[in-house]
């Protein structure tokens, strides 16, 4: 039988107890490994190269994380197919992460967003499975003649499948210009096919020339989103080459990090 604390609950033995002492004494959980992780991460199981930057590295962070690997959620099963026989393995792993004392679970593949409803009903602690759902907050900034670019692994796999679930419906899916990146060479080898090797300047060079197109293509594009968590660390650079806001995977990982564990504001007044 599978146990989950609340947000809430958890609060008093996780970052606050750090700032303020407790009451009473700190207890441990049976089973609980470590203690101090605020993000769960579910792994795609792939064999790709994690370099700084991506999510599936953990210097990325300036916070501890946890991984969690789902067996059987390769990069087919899940980008290309959205397997719904996957989803009780999403929830298994999902429970574990939380017995391990995560505050909110994430993914390290924005197709995950097909499972994140049923995840999401699963658990007691935020779940944001794609950097997708970030769709309509990043559109509502835009004005409403404005579109936004949504570079994704692979141009195949955006299905009403992924996208229902994390809200791009109607109007917000009109207003995006969903562009794979499939057809370039290295990228494909890298990420879709899982050579197990990287040249991180081949891949900039991709993402760069990927972000020019598609501006050139739909001048109405004013700012960036990046679907795949393997793009991140090319974001800083594609918005040198374009000068448009770029959002991606660690972002919102950030974002959601900052609302679990609160620490008060230092300074002076």
């Amino acid at each position: 039988m599978t146990t989950s604390t609340t947000l809430g609950d958890r609060a008093g033995n996780g970052a606050a107890s750090a700032i303020v002492p407790s009451a009473q004494p700190l207890k441990a959980r049976r089973g609980q490994v470590g203690y101090g992780f605020s993000v769960g991460i579910l792994m795609l199981d792939c064999n790709i190269p994690f370099v700084p930057g991506d999510v599936g590295n953990a210097s990325t962070y300036d916070f501890p994380v946890q991984y969690r690997l789902v067996p059987g959620a390769t990069g087919e099963a899940v980008i290309t197919r959205q397997d719904p026989a996957l989803t009780p393995l999403f929830i298994e792993e999902a429970h574990e992460l939380v017995r391990q004392g995560v505050k909110a679970i994430t993914g390290d593949c924005a197709y995950m967003g097909a499972y994140q409803r049923d995840v999401a009903e699963a658990v007691d602690v935020p779940v944001f499975l794609s950097s997708l759902m970030q769709v309509p907050l990043v559109l509502s900034m835009l004005r409403p003649d404005q579109k936004l670019g949504v570079l994704v692994a692979s141009g195949h796999g955006v299905t009403d499948r992924l996208l229902e679930p994390v809200g791009i419906v109607g109007k917000w899916r009109e207003r995006c210009v969903f562009r794979g990146l499939e057809d370039k060479e290295h990228f494909s080898d890298v990420c879709l096919r899982e050579i197990g090797e990287i040249d991180v300047a081949r891949m900039e060079a991709e993402m760069i020339e990927t972000a020019q197109e598609v501006v050139s293509d739909e001048p109405s594009v004013a700012a960036f989103l990046f679907e795949c968590s393997d793009m991140p660390p090319y974001s800083a650079a594609v918005q040198r080459a374009t000068g448009l806001p770029v959002f991606d995977w660690i972002g919102f990982i950030n974002y959601v990090h900052h609302a679990v564990v609160r620490t008060p504001y230092e300074g002076f007044f």
